[in-house]
């Protein structure tokens, strides 16, 4: 299966899943409504965003009913201001308003993550350094989180515990510093295809890392200082190793990692933490 192809699989795992759950054996209330009753919905921002998720909007209303017509108003990546349209959605009303909550939870969800991202991009501007989103996500959504990761102007770091070997604190406590090197070339050898990256807590660590040459430390809780020692000692060295910065990561302090020299910012609150933006549904009179 090729990646467009797994995509669309995510987005309609997903829209199926969510309005199994949200619709059950039946919408008891909208079919209170005149089974003939038809009508044009419009869904639009109420606050000023970086749009995600419309995908899987459109997705909810065809699982709800393929009958449906979509008409979409905007693309996942532009910015809205607040009262833009998105899409259109028209047919059955009864159907619509079954589809509504899902589709909007979607698009206030993604859409929160995706602008939150861009605020995280924007303050590093001109350093270049990288925005990354971390495996914080909510279960069952990180493809989605992920994509609206993209959508704001971040990189993803690895989908998951199989594409990229990532040796963290809790793996390097049951290892002997002593065989830290050979932990390192093992991975190289059982993964050639794959990133091998290392954390390091502490300035000694990093820099000791620095001649085992991982393809990226991961510099988790430094301060912005410690974060340029470790720049200053890879400049001394010659190397070349990308250094990635972690750990409570807010506006400001990624501006200061970024200043100091960090290539990566990696930013759990991206998909953990980002606030929903407010969309709406509205029939069109």
């Amino acid at each position: 299966m090729n990646p467009q192809e797994t995509w669309k699989a995510v987005v309609r795992e997903a829209a199926a899943r969510a309005v199994g759950e949200d619709v059950g054996p039946a919408d008891i209330t909208s079919r209170l409504i005149p089974a003939e009753r038809a009508g044009t919905a419009v869904l639009l921002a109420r606050e000023s965003c970086v749009l995600a998720g419309l995908e899987v909007a459109e997705a909810v209303f065809r699982e709800v009913d393929g009958r449906l017509k979509w008409k979409p108003l905007a693309k996942d990546g532009d910015r809205l201001e607040a009262g833009q349209a998105v899409a259109e959605v028209e047919g059955s009303a009864r159907s619509v308003l079954s589809g509504e909550r899902c589709a909007l939870n979607f698009l206030q969800r993604l859409s929160g993550v995706a602008t939150r991202t861009a605020e995280f991009v924007q303050a590093v501007e001109g350093t270049g350094a990288k925005i990354l989103d971390t495996r914080k996500t909510t279960p069952g959504l990180r493809a989605l989180e992920k994509h609206a990761v993209r959508c704001g102007g971040g990189v993803n770091h690895r989908m998951g515990l199989y594409d990229a070997v990532l040796l963290k604190e809790n793996h390097l406590a049951l290892v002997a510093e002593k065989d830290l090197a050979e932990l390192v070339q093992r991975a190289r050898q059982e993964n050639p295809d794959l990133p091998v990256m290392v954390e390091a807590d502490k300035v000694g660590l990093a820099k000791q890392l620095l001649a085992l040459k991982p393809d990226r430390i991961l510099l988790d809780n430094l301060k912005p200082e410690e974060i340029r020692e470790v720049v200053q000692e890879r400049s001394r060295s010659g190397g070349q190793t990308p250094l990635e910065a972690s750990g409570g990561v807010t506006l400001e302090r990624a501006k200061a990692m970024a200043a100091a020299g960090a290539d990566f910012i990696s930013v759990g609150s991206l998909t953990h933490s980002s606030k929903a933006i407010d969309f709406a549904l509205d029939w069109k009179r």
